[in-house]
């Protein structure tokens, strides 16, 4: 890269296609086991982040100030502002405006309060993080929809195949929908969807115990994505299949949530008189 970079100096071309060292490394790393170090230059995750305030202001100004090579030149993911103790109002701004929030100046210098006190306390930031800051702490969004867990019954037959009986208030109203999956978590889940009368996409899903006991209390955390939303949803219960129910449906209030603020209506079929 450095060849390719200073040409007009060096004179030379080793014809290599560079596109290709992002990925030749992650294979190398897969089939050897060694991990690439963050820090690793020019194919380290961190080779193209920036979190330094002056850093991310130079990069949304013009990407070469502080990248004489461009991510694409190495086939890596564009360039990143990681959002941390050190970054300024600046990236901060611009990451608002891309996850699609208009803020006043007002509403800006308070949520930048917020975000750096935030940042004494887990460092980086990630967008979830500021999206659920922005809409609980910023707008104020108060939605008309939270749904609630009221009841389920889970049955698992031969094969593993589950079914699953869910039932959710929504308000005043209770309703209630079956479904079968490829387990009791699965069924559940599409159970909850037929009584939402949405689908979002399950991206990410995990379950831990918060101790070693055999009657510990497991942690559900999910992610969802619908319209190009992502929620985080958490749970908490002795039964696993409980705190999976519960991160779920935590999730979708928080998509609710964020649609709103949005101003994204995730129920087509529910339009105002």
């Amino acid at each position: 890269m450095a060849l390719k970079t200073r040409r007009e100096h060096f004179g030379v071309d080793t014809h290599i296609n560079t596109t290709h060292l992002y990925s030749t490394s992650r294979l190398v790393a897969r089939l050897t086991g060694f991990v690439v170090p963050p820090n690793k230059a020019i194919v380290g995750d961190n080779a193209f982040s920036h979190e330094a305030g002056i850093h991310q202001h130079g990069v949304l100004c013009d990407k070469r100030t502080y990248e004489i090579i461009r991510p694409q030149d190495v086939g890596a993911p564009e360039s990143k502002l990681v959002l941390g103790k050190h970054s300024g109002r600046h990236a901060f701004g611009e990451r608002i405006k891309s996850l699609g929030y208009h803020l006043t100046e007002e509403e800006l210098a308070k949520a930048f309060v917020l975000f750096k006190d935030l940042c004494d306390k887990k460092g980086i930031v990630s967008d979830g993080d500021i999206e659920a800051l922005i809409v609980d702490e910023i707008l104020g969004n108060a939605t008309k929809k939270s749904f609630e867990l009221r009841d389920f019954m889970i049955s698992i037959g031969a094969g593993g195949r589950g079914s699953a009986t869910v039932v959710l208030a929504d308000g005043e109203k209770t309703n209630s929908d079956a479904a079968t999956g490829n387990g009791p978590v699965d069924a559940a889940y599409k159970a909850i969807q037929r009584i939402i009368g949405i689908e979002p996409e399950l991206v990410s899903y995990k379950i831990s115990a918060v101790s070693e006991r055999s009657d510990a209390v497991g942690e559900a955390v999910v992610v969802i994505k619908f319209k190009e939303i992502l929620a985080q949803g958490r749970g908490a219960s002795t039964d696993v299949i409980e705190a999976s129910i519960k991160a779920y449906i935590n999730a979708i209030n928080r998509l609710v949530q964020i649609a709103e603020a949005r101003g994204i209506n995730l129920f087509p079929q529910c339009v105002p008189a």
